[in-house]
C-alpha cells in the first residue's frame, strides 16, 4: 500500500474565484495556467454550460512545496465554525512582543484585502499567541 504524497484542502463557498484570488494573495499563491486551448480561465469558464460556470477555481503554491487549494460553489451558506481550518504561519520562531507585532502587521494586510480579525489568543504558558480571523466569506482562519 503506497503513502499519499499530495493532498488538496478544499473549501465549500459562494464566490469560488473570489475566494481563491483572496487565498492568492494571502498565502503568495497563483492561479496556475487555464486548460490547454483556452488563453483564459474566462474564456474556459465560459465554454461551460451555464449551470458550471464559475462553479470552482483553485490556486497552487507556485514553489510546488505547498498543497493546491481547491474553490467550489455550494448553495448552502457557512452557518457554523469550521470543523477544519488554516494556520497561516507568520511568526514561527518569534515569542512575545515581537511575535505579537508580526502576527498585527500581517492582520493589518489581511484586513486591507477583505479579512476580519476576530480575536487575539495571548499566549498562556502552553501555547504562543494567535490571531483568529475571518477571509471574505467567514471562513475561520489563524494567524499562527
Amino acid at each position: 500500500m503506497s503513502s499519499v504524497k499530495q493532498f488538496q484542502v478544499t473549501f465549500d463557498c459562494a464566490e469560488p474565484e473570489r475566494v481563491a484570488r483572496f487565498w492568492c494573495e494571502v498565502l503568495g499563491y497563483v492561479v496556475p495556467p487555464p486548460p490547454k486551448g483556452y488563453a483564459t480561465w474566462g474564456d474556459f469558464d465560459h465554454s461551460l454550460p451555464s449551470e458550471d460556470q464559475g462553479r470552482w477555481f483553485a490556486c497552487i503554491d507556485p514553489s510546488g512545496v505547498g498543497p493546491r487549494l481547491f474553490f467550489q460553489r455550494v448553495p448552502e451558506s457557512k452557518a457554523a465554525k469550521n470543523r477544519l481550518h488554516l494556520d497561516v504561519r507568520v511568526g514561527t520562531g518569534l515569542t512575545g512582543d515581537e511575535r505579537l507585532a508580526a502576527l498585527e502587521a500581517e492582520c493589518a494586510r489581511l484586513i486591507a484585502l477583505g479579512a476580519v480579525r476576530v480575536r487575539l489568543l495571548r499566549a498562556d504558558g502552553d501555547n504562543e499567541s494567535c490571531l483568529v480571523m475571518q477571509d471574505i466569506e467567514g471562513n475561520e482562519f489563524c494567524l499562527d
